[in-house]
């Protein structure tokens, strides 16, 4: 009787009755399929051909079997949901990413309390400000014992007094802590708005404030801008700002939900602020910030794991800064009618409502200005027609002399042509 045999790598038909313990040659291994190689795992041999696999030699010899392998076993497939088969183990519950709405109505407030981010000072930073420390120490230290020299005048801005000794300090110092403002022919300090037209009666203004003299020149702190660059990941944000050597001790990076305020001191007393409003949300709880001496990179955690379309919303609009206003004398009245039965304001009245009319002496001042200028205009047109007429005559100069050279060339060839031939 004619069987067929099931070994792996036989094949053959047999007869039952003349079946031997050597009549098989297989493999008892299971086939191998590894890095576009194939082979079996009882015997070294492997190749890339899967023709070539299936004729590979067998590497064991037995009797022949007429029993077909087991197949793996596979899970039952039912379409009825009420015959599938309960498992002992928790249920996982898979949830797909929010919607735009879902997201936008359960965003939280822009006007909650801020918390200050935790921040890990890199070891190369801290070198760097040790050293940035210790020569700036040196330069105090200079400043502190250079004495102050007598005849040194107040740097307060308005206070002209100079400096005689130790009992100079003991003096009050009145000064101007505003700026100067030059605003449409006038000039004034912002402290206390008293206008003029002459410069030396605003350099005369005395100060409206009261305090102690300043000798050594006051260094102050500076608002830049930073480059800022941004990128995300699966779960962070990380937002960069490149400010050299920060000092950890006067930044502070506060955040909520939506919003981040930065307020970053570094090298040469100069400050960055800026304020960001957040394109998503973030767990406040769960960001840091890294100092190194490049730059400050802050880890922002995302509270929904949905990418960002961008760092901002571009729905925020920001406040204008505040600018500060200057006063004028000058206001607008519209033109009115008065009428002669009209009793509701008195000429003088009326005359503290128009604005304030120049004297005559300011009228003089500017006749006097213009005509200053004008004089001055003529001097510089006179000084420019002398360098011209002086310009013209060098270059007449110049060509009568290049006229007399060519006339001397011209005369000692003639002399040389006229001479007879030597034989």
């Amino acid at each position: 009787m004619t069987l067929l045999c099931y070994n792996k790598g036989c094949g053959l038909k047999y007869d039952g009755e003349k079946n031997k313990d050597d009549s098989c040659v297989f493999h008892p291994g299971v086939p191998i399929f590894h890095d576009a190689l194939k082979g079996w795992s009882c015997c070294r041999k492997r190749t890339t051909d899967f023709s070539e696999f299936l004729s590979i030699k067998g590497c064991t010899r037995g009797r022949h079997s007429n029993e077909k392998p087991q197949e793996p076993l596979r899970p039952e497939v039912s379409s009825d949901k009420t015959d599938g088969k309960q498992t002992n183990g928790p249920e996982v519950i898979y949830q797909g990413p929010k919607s735009a709405e879902t997201l936008q109505r359960e965003r939280p407030s822009s006007e909650e309390p801020k918390t200050k981010l935790p921040h890990k000072v890199s070891a190369s930073l801290s070198q760097a400000l040790t050293k940035m420390d210790i020569s700036k120490r040196a330069e105090q230290e200079k400043k502190e014992s250079q004495a102050v020299m007598h005849g040194t005048r107040c740097k307060n801005t308005g206070c002209k007094t100079m400096y005689q000794g130790p009992e100079t300090d003991t003096e009050i110092c009145t000064h101007h802590p505003g700026a100067p403002v030059f605003h449409e022919g006038y000039k004034y300090w912002s402290c206390c708005c008293i206008k003029t037209i002459d410069f030396n009666a605003f350099l005369d203004q005395k100060g409206c404030s009261t305090g102690k003299h300043c000798w050594v020149p006051k260094q102050d702190k500076k608002k830049v801008a930073c480059r800022h660059d941004w990128h995300q990941t699966g779960n962070n944000v990380v937002v960069t700002i490149y400010a050299k050597n920060a000092h950890p001790q006067l930044t502070c990076i506060e955040a909520n939900g939506t919003v981040l305020t930065c307020q970053i001191q570094f090298e040469d007393n100069k400050i960055f602020k800026r304020e960001f409003h957040f394109w998503g949300v973030i767990d406040v709880k769960q960001s840091s910030v890294n100092m190194v001496p490049s730059k400050v990179e802050i880890t922002l955690r995302k509270a929904d794991k949905v990418a960002w379309g961008k760092l901002e919303d571009p729905k925020y609009k920001p406040e204008p800064e505040p600018e500060e206003e200057i006063e004028t004398t000058e206001s607008y009245h519209p033109d009115r009618d008065i009428e002669d039965d009209d009793i509701s304001d008195s000429d003088e009245e009326w005359a503290y409502d128009l604005p304030n009319k120049k004297t005559q002496e300011e009228k003089d001042k500017e006749e006097q200005t213009k005509k200053d200028e004008e004089m001055q205009n003529l001097k510089r047109k006179e000084v420019e027609e002398e360098m011209k007429r002086a310009a013209e005559e060098r270059r007449r100069a110049e060509e009568e002399r290049q006229k007399l050279e060519e006339q001397r060339r011209q005369e000692e060839g003639g002399d040389y042509e006229d001479m007879p031939e030597l034989e």
